[in-house]
């Protein structure tokens, strides 16, 4: 694998980089997240772009996809970018029109964009399920995570089943989503806090100075990027079992270590709305717990790698 992107690639992340600057960004999300709203607007200038179809074109595939779903989390995007450009084109062969949520069978809390989706994608044991919500929307629910969150509508509808096997695909998929989408927030709460550590003074000095910030800081770095290129190589192989979940064991893991450590360089002060770098943490954190956090992510990889040997979950 060419861990260099080519001149296409890098074409498509020059021309994202200009739509999220007129469409994303941390004041954008720091709006949405006041009244708990989807970002319709970037979601439709997302998609008359063309890059959620991205997955689907000819020339591109699911490396492209996560490198979309990277971008936007880093800019701060408050739309189904995981869901709708990467696991549902993947999953059902076509971009769906409205914002897409993601649920496991069973569970009735909270879920991200419960309360705007259109569609979910259920992981209900050997098959997943396709759920048209129509006029059965979400409710919303009010939380601290800079995300909209919703709880979907119970019953949900049966919907139309994905065939057998598919809930296995749905969630190497959603672990793709995942790793790329902490990636990309990781990415940019570090490289704002390189920022804030090179300006804060204290004792005369940056506090990025100080040898001991900035071993913690370089450890950090080292582990987002490891992340990447698990994220990368799974999306390059087109997420088989077992790369997905070490991708996504090791970002979400990693989200937490991040998460405690940029706020303890900051200060208080990374937690206040004042300040931006809860844009991207508290979705850390969020993140970091989907279909069962990095202890389910490294068990499922263990089972894969090691079968029935490795027990303690199943999905």
């Amino acid at each position: 694998m060419d861990l260099d992107w080519n001149d296409d690639q890098r074409a498509i992340l020059d021309a994202l980089r200009v739509l999220l600057d007129q469409h994303a960004g941390q004041e954008r999300a720091a709006e949405l997240a006041r009244d708990d709203a989807y970002d319709t607007a970037l979601h439709a200038a997302l998609a008359d772009a063309g890059y959620l179809e991205i997955s689907l074109a000819d020339d591109a595939g699911l490396l492209e996809a996560a490198m979309l779903v990277d971008a936007v989390a880093g800019a701060a995007g408050s739309v189904s970018i995981g869901a709708s450009a990467l696991i549902a084109p993947a999953l059902v062969g076509a971009v769906p029109p409205d914002p897409v949520a993601l649920a496991r069978a069973g569970e009735r809390g909270p879920v991200r964009f419960g309360a705007h989706a259109a569609q979910v994608l259920v992981d209900d044991g050997d098959e997943a399920r396709l759920v048209e919500l129509g006029d059965r929307r979400g409710e919303p629910v009010e939380t601290n995570y800079a995300l909209p969150m919703g709880r979907l509508p119970d019953p949900l509808p049966a919907g139309r089943s994905l065939g057998a096997g598919s809930s296995a695909r749905l969630r190497r998929l959603w672990r793709l989503a995942l790793a790329a989408e902490c990636h990309g927030a990781m990415r940019a709460a570090m490289d704002l806090t390189a920022r804030y550590v090179s300006e804060r003074r204290q004792f005369g000095r940056a506090i990025g100075s100080f040898q001991a910030i900035q071993h913690r800081f370089a450890e950090c770095e080292v582990r987002v990027q490891g992340g990447r290129w698990l994220m990368l190589e799974a999306a390059h192989q087109g997420a088989p079992a077992g790369a997905v979940e070490l991708a996504a064991g090791y970002a979400t893991r990693t989200a937490l270590q991040v998460f405690n450590e940029l706020h303890q360089f900051t200060g208080a002060m990374g937690f206040t709305r004042e300040h931006p770098l809860h844009t991207w943490t508290l979705r850390l954190q969020l993140l970091r717990l989907e279909l069962g956090g990095p202890g389910m992510h490294y068990r499922q990889a263990a089972r894969v790698r090691w079968g029935r040997a490795a027990r303690g979950g199943t999905r």
